[in-house]
């Protein structure tokens, strides 16, 4: 189960949400299915909770990415259940950082701030570093969607901690596996997104350019997602050329992409080229997409 659980993670990074959708909800159907109708001894129960809640957060993403937030939302709280059931703090926190970043991106920006900050303190200052950084770094998305001056401090804040953390990984930490992919080059990119929330484009900028410099081109969603930001990012800089550049880009690379969070990021970043229409570039990228 370990393993058809991390290679769903891994089939993630290339795959979008309304591909994987149905595999991943067998895959949670089936385990359980395990749990509520076979016996085993305790050690095995917890363990076949962890796996749960571990599923559950995997095709809770997947759901979410494919639009279905309803779903993913149900999902979410059945892993949040079982992870609590079996008294790990640790995963308990990435189901419901990963909850309060489906709510601050739909709309429920409050509880989506009030929930990610619950799963920070509920890890605890025990939990590894990767674990800190990443619930740090939704504690500075979720603040930065909750929108005014005092949030936007929080979200400084939470940026620095979540850096902080990151800097007392090392080596011999011992990790859960579904953190393989946080590192220093994912908290620039959510430095740069709350940078460009924030309208400081001279920031997020640079910081958007040098990681996508490096970027792994096969991740397509992701690389979509990260140059939709760095469309609007040159948009509010002021240069629309760039931005119609990078844009044509992100149109492109999402064509083929079942993700809702693409699409949307698609319908952003061309209602803000829209303020740029009367330049040519831009009028070109404009005229494609429609």
């Amino acid at each position: 189960m370990q393993q058809r659980v991390h290679g769903l993670r891994l089939a993630d990074d290339y795959l979008a949400g309304g591909d994987l959708m149905r595999p991943a909800l067998r895959e949670l159907r089936r385990a359980v299915r395990l749990y509520r109708e076979h016996s085993y001894a305790d050690l095995t129960g917890r363990q076949l909770l962890v796996q749960i809640g571990e599923l559950a957060q995997i095709a809770g993403w997947i759901a979410s990415d494919a639009g279905q937030y309803a779903e993913a939302e149900r999902i979410y709280r059945l892993g949040l259940s079982a992870a609590t059931q079996a008294e790990d703090r640790t995963l308990a926190g990435n189901l419901a950082g990963s909850l309060a970043y489906q709510l601050s991106n739909t709309g429920r920006e409050l509880e989506g701030l009030d929930l990610s900050r619950a799963a920070l303190d509920g890890a605890g200052p025990d939990a590894p570093a990767k674990a800190r950084a990443l619930y740090s770094d939704r504690v500075a998305w979720a603040a930065t969607k909750a929108g005014g001056t005092e949030n936007a401090q929080a979200a400084m804040r939470a940026l620095g901690e979540a850096s902080e953390a990151l800097a007392e990984d090392s080596e011999e930490t011992e990790e859960p596996a579904y953190l393989y992919w946080v590192d220093a080059g994912e908290l620039q990119v959510m430095e740069s997104r709350v940078y460009t929330e924030l309208r400081r484009p001279l920031r997020a900028v640079p910081l958007l350019r040098e990681v996508l410099g490096k970027y792994d081109a096969t991740h397509t969603r992701e690389l979509a997602l990260y140059l939709s930001w760095l469309a609007v990012a040159y948009a509010d800089a002021n240069e629309p050329e760039e931005a119609a550049a990078v844009a044509e880009r992100v149109l492109s690379l999402s064509a083929d992409v079942a993700s809702e969070r693409t699409a949307e990021r698609v319908r952003v970043v061309l209602a803000r080229l829209a303020e740029y229409a009367d330049v040519p570039e831009v009028r070109a990228v404009l005229d494609s997409a429609a």
